[in-house]
């Protein structure tokens, strides 16, 4: 009898009952490759001389489900996937918009040039130690923070890849990098604790952690429910993933600790993923929230863009240099977010995908700038242009990217932000934007001026000799592939301002996502 009732059941109210078309597969695929070259890297544990040929695979494998996401999600909109046969908002959703796309594919692009300069930067005890499985965990956190469509979800994405990149930090146990890693753990933990905790609250208001479905409920609970306390948690829970003034102190503490290529993994990726949080919490799921405390977001972004780059102006350690810009792009991004207007939503996105590259070539730029002038300090540093002028070039486009000065991919973010700041009457952010670029400009011209066009200095009467540590050509090699895209972007910016605009479009009119993930209207 209980068989017959049972095989009477209808369950089409409840569960997905057709099969998933392949092509809908794409959406987690970002998330399933990773994963399963990971696997594959630990099965072959033993087999170290093959880790970085899987790694790069992997991650060529990576780079293309990422591009073929974004191609359809530009072509079709918004395509949502849900996991357990489980409607929503009961089965958890990976939703793929312009936005995650981007994103993800600008991530996966890095780490594999990253990948490529790895062979020359991670020795036989960095093998051993797990950096490839380490790198691909991480970037399975990371593909699938930007695609996730449910905001518990996307707590443990920001575990996975944060899990990962403590592994990566302490690769080598030295004890500057110990330290760097209690640091980046502590805050870490606050952080984390802070999204937990408002993760919860926001679960006992709407019932639901599916963000089509909060998105969609919002406005039937603004008149009872706490939005403004979720969004000032969400805000600073994000804001200290994202290194935004004033709980930006531990990234210069950390970054710097590392190898290279890790160093440049950690600048190009991990403060995006809180500015991307920061996005579609405040933007999407929290409109009017957002435009209450867009004043305050709006000065801490001043606050964060100009101590960023004045710490930048402080250091003779080119990684800590770049760690302060690190934190001054992140402030610039942050300007959009206060606006909240397409346009200027637009100029963050932009801005967020010129970053990834230009943040992952300048530590990949001080590695070269050690291994042609022996040493990270500029103290030490100096007629570099005599040793390579190739390299010499490069640091000169990356001095006008990260500067925002053509013709560098650093321009059209800032225009767009500028622009934007001046239709929101908003003169003083679009002063501080420019007070950035200028400041930048300065930092960046320093350190090429120091390193590049002044002599080699003597250094207690010796001259300071060129740390040969790898391969010279891949170095270079791997910079050209950064500063390729970087001036391209910068002579041809219309494809990826056509990009940002409908990634921004869409979370200013979050209709076509509810639509992917609900397309009948139910749940």
């Amino acid at each position: 009898m209980a068989g017959e009732v049972s095989g009477m059941t209808d369950i089409s109210g409840a569960m997905i009952t057709a099969p998933v078309a392949a092509a809908d597969w794409l959406v987690i695929a970002p998330v399933v490759v990773p994963l399963v070259f990971g696997a594959l890297l630990l099965m072959f544990r033993h087999e170290m001389r093959w880790h970085g040929i899987v790694a790069m695979i992997g991650l060529a494998i990576l780079v293309g489900v990422d591009a073929a996401l974004l191609k359809r999600v530009l072509a079709e909109g918004p395509l949502a996937m849900t996991m357990g046969r489980w409607l929503p908002p009961f089965g958890i959703s990976f939703t793929a918009d312009a936005l995650g796309a981007v994103f993800a594919l600008t991530a996966g692009v890095v780490a594999l040039i990253c990948a490529v300069f790895s062979f020359r930067d991670i020795g036989v005890s960095g093998r051993r130690y797990g950096f490839y499985p380490f790198l691909m965990l991480m970037m399975a956190g990371v593909s699938g923070a930007f695609l996730t469509g449910d905001i518990f979800n996307l707590y443990v994405w920001f575990e996975v890849f944060v899990i990962a990149s403590f592994g990566l930090l302490i690769l080598g146990s030295e004890k500057a990098q110990i330290d760097g890693a209690t640091k980046y753990a502590i805050l870490n933990l606050v952080g984390t604790t802070l999204f937990l905790i408002a993760t919860a609250y926001l679960y006992g208001t709407f019932g639901t952690l599916n963000m089509a479905d909060i998105a969609r409920k919002a406005d039937g609970l603004r008149g009872t429910g706490p939005l403004m306390t979720l969004a000032t948690l969400y805000l600073l829970a994000f804001g200290m993933k994202a290194a935004a003034f004033p709980v930006n102190f531990w990234l210069p503490a950390s970054y710097h600790t590392p190898r290279i290529v890790i160093a440049a993994l950690f600048g190009a990726l991990l403060t995006k993923i809180g500015v991307y949080a920061l996005l579609r919490t405040l933007v999407m799921l929290f409109p009017v929230e957002r435009g209450i405390l867009a004043e305050t977001i709006g000065w801490v972004a001043a606050a964060t863009m100009i101590l960023g780059v004045l710490g930048a102006l402080a250091q003779a350690d080119t990684r800590r240099a770049f760690g302060f810009l690190v934190i001054s792009s992140v402030g610039v991004m942050l300007a959009g977010l206060a606006l909240g207007s397409e346009t200027g939503l637009s100029g963050t996105i932009f801005y967020a995908v010129h970053s990834m590259l230009t943040m992952g070539a300048l530590y990949m730029l001080a590695g070269m700038m050690r291994e042609f002038g022996g040493s990270f300090s500029l103290h030490e540093l100096g007629g570099l242009y005599r040793l390579s002028p190739l390299l010499t070039a490069i640091a000169f486009l990356l001095v006008l990217a990260a500067a925002g000065l053509p013709p560098a991919s650093g321009l059209w973010p800032k225009i767009l932000l500028v622009k934007a700041a001046l239709e929101a009457s908003a003169w003083w952010l679009a002063g501080a934007i420019l007070l950035t670029g200028f400041l930048t400009t300065i930092a960046m011209g320093r350190i090429f001026l120091l390193a590049f066009w002044r002599d080699a200095p003597a250094v207690d009467g010796r001259h300071v000799t060129a740390a040969a540590t790898g391969s010279r050509s891949l170095g270079q090699g791997v910079l050209i592939a950064f500063a390729v895209p970087i001036l391209l972007i910068g002579i041809v910016p219309e494809p990826v301002i056509r990009i940002a605009a409908q990634a921004a479009h869409g979370l200013l009119e979050s209709a076509p996502y509810i639509q992917a993930v609900f397309p009948a209207g139910g749940g």
